[in-house]
């Protein structure tokens, strides 16, 4: 595995299928490609910092020659403590990055024929965590902004930003000029004010990017905070919301469609902000040539993603 470099199919990943079977097909050869990915340059001891060739002991640790400590391979990453093979893991990942829409608990465990329906969801969650990459870059240039809601129902005659029992998520979208889409952010919101729209603007937009929305006044002020504000107000242009801002409206039917389909719908308020962070994984890469990029991206952040135990994921909403 090359560092420094853009990776290569066939060289820093499997480009296929058969690749992968080829590649991953004993449990060492897994071990030596998670190592690969947690110290592309070089072993470093966790304990004294320091780069040093490791031996491997009898029980499969890491022994440090310079200060005598050990460490797991899989320690401090979301495969700490697993009793389930790393092959197991690897078809895993290879299963839900592979596939466009991704993979649903359900099929997940008949497919890989995994001992319950709960292992396997809570694989998937771990996964989805390892899925945001820590201080990824901002969007920047012409962004569009804007809420949609996911899960509940509307009453008749009723207003979206005032229906019950649906979760708010907001969306920012780069575009492209003349045409296309770029990177997108998304996160779950407990309401429409300023105090909730403005600072996820300002934590995922660079200073100086054009904002576009719409009229709805939880967006006044953002000129204060270094962003060319566009209002679009959709009962002036005489246009419907999704002509006004396409971009955002598009993608948020895409991403019902996505829930609806391959999780049928099933997606708690509790667990919906990593069912988001999957999605944008998933659409921020979708120009990649060669689908074992996404596994090789995802195994890069996997291996610097902490654990989590099922308790954590079951009850822990950090988000809200």
């Amino acid at each position: 595995m090359r560092t420094g470099a853009p990776p290569v199919a066939g060289q820093d990943y499997p480009g296929t299928y058969q690749q992968f079977l080829q590649w991953f097909g004993e449990e060492a050869a897994c071990r030596r490609y998670l190592l690969q990915c947690r110290w592309p340059d070089g072993f470093a001891c966790p304990r004294c910092g320091k780069k040093t060739e490791p031996w491997t002991t009898a029980r499969g640790y890491l022994h440090c020659r310079l200060c005598g400590g050990e460490v797991s391979a899989t320690a401090g990453t979301i495969f700490e403590g697993t009793r389930i093979s790393l092959r197991t893991w690897f078809s895993t990942i290879w299963l839900v990055t592979s596939q466009k829409d991704g993979a649903s608990a359900l099929g997940l465990k008949r497919v890989l024929g995994l001992g319950s329906y709960q292992t396997a969801w809570a694989w998937l969650h771990k996964l989805r965590r390892a899925m945001v990459r820590p201080g990824r870059d901002r969007l920047g240039g012409r962004i569009e902004v804007d809420e949609t809601y996911v899960g509940g129902s509307q009453k008749a005659g009723q207003r979206e930003r005032g229906a019950e029992r649906r979760q708010i998520v907001l969306i920012a979208l780069e575009l492209h000029w003349p045409k296309g889409f770029g990177r997108v952010r998304m996160r779950r919101v407990p309401d429409v004010a300023g105090s909730s729209l403005v600072p996820f603007i300002c934590e995922v937009a660079q200073k100086g990017s054009q904002i576009l929305t719409d009229g709805w006044r939880g967006y006044n002020g953002l000129e204060d905070y270094g962003y060319v504000h566009k209002r679009v107000v959709v009962s002036d242009t005489g246009d419907p919301a999704h002509v006004s801002l396409p971009g955002i409206h598009r993608l948020a039917a895409l991403l019902k469609r996505w829930l609806l389909s391959t999780h049928q719908g099933s997606v708690s308020s509790k667990h919906l902000d990593y069912y988001l962070d999957e999605y944008t994984f998933r659409f921020n890469r979708r120009a990649s040539r060669s689908r074992g990029l996404l596994f090789y991206r995802l195994m890069q952040q996997a291996v610097a993603t902490g654990p989590s135990s099922c308790r954590q994921i079951v009850g822990h909403d950090p988000k809200l």
